[in-house]
């Protein structure tokens, strides 16, 4: 897909344009996705402009409120509490220290929001749970096209990998996943001391957000160009 036009369809979703790089990735991406479709269920989604702004739109948007701070991406630490000087909608605090944020995707599926999120923010050490095998060969013969490192594909149920303990991460991110309600103390369950959950829903289902009583939610953010679609983002308080 030109580049140029994915430029202009995601103006709406970020604060800054991505470098002539990120454009490119995201151009193999669609390419891969288009191609992997043909043969399994992947995305209902099939022309390119909404597969840009429905599906790297709204991650882009998780990923500018997560990672603010665009040009001290490679000094990304785990986060703190969000600062309360910050403005409405800015997200988590990220300072700047040794080591970048350790990121957890359940029911990557397509990859969505997880590998955006990578894309925008390369040094993030990035985990995508996707217990569909097929779905996971994608998921790294993404990563493979598009030469990420600090990255892993847990082929299991988040159940499993919850109940392990053996990956804890500074950021969790949900996004479409079935069970949402259910699945909601997993997250909690994988997330390090001070960590944060951003989620990618609906206004109909904040409701389900209030069983999260260890963690304390900012105010939704409205996706751009959606009337029902929020992206709330909640710490453990």
């Amino acid at each position: 897909m030109d580049t140029a036009r994915i430029a202009a369809l995601l103006e709406p979703f970020l604060d800054q344009p991505l470098s002539p790089l990120q454009l490119d990735q995201i151009s193999i991406y669609i390419d891969l996705l288009q191609r992997w479709n043909a043969r399994i269920n992947l995305t209902a989604i099939r022309h390119q402009d909404e597969i840009v702004t429905r599906h790297f739109g709204e991650s882009l948007f998780l990923a500018r409120h997560l990672f603010s701070d665009f040009s001290q991406l490679r000094h990304l630490e785990r986060p703190c509490h969000p600062d309360p000087e910050l403005a409405e909608g800015e997200g988590p605090a990220f300072s700047q220290a040794a080591h970048p944020p350790r990121v957890l995707d359940i029911g990557s599926g397509s990859g969505f929001p997880a590998l955006p999120l990578k894309i925008y923010a390369p040094n993030i050490h990035l985990t995508l749970i996707e217990s569909n095998h097929k779905k996971a060969a994608f998921l790294n013969e993404v990563a493979r096209a598009l030469t990420f490192t600090n990255i892993n594909v847990i082929s299991e149920r988040a159940e499993e990998v919850a109940k392990r303990q053996s990956h804890q991460a500074d950021v969790v991110t949900l996004r479409a996943v079935e069970r949402f309600e259910a699945i909601l103390p997993q997250a909690v369950a994988l997330l390090a001391p001070n960590g944060t959950l951003a989620v990618l829903i609906t206004t109909a289902q904040l409701p389900q957000l209030a069983i999260l009583s260890s963690l304390t939610w900012q105010p939704e953010i409205h996706v751009p160009q959606s009337q029902t679609r929020v992206l709330s983002i909640g710490y453990i308080s």
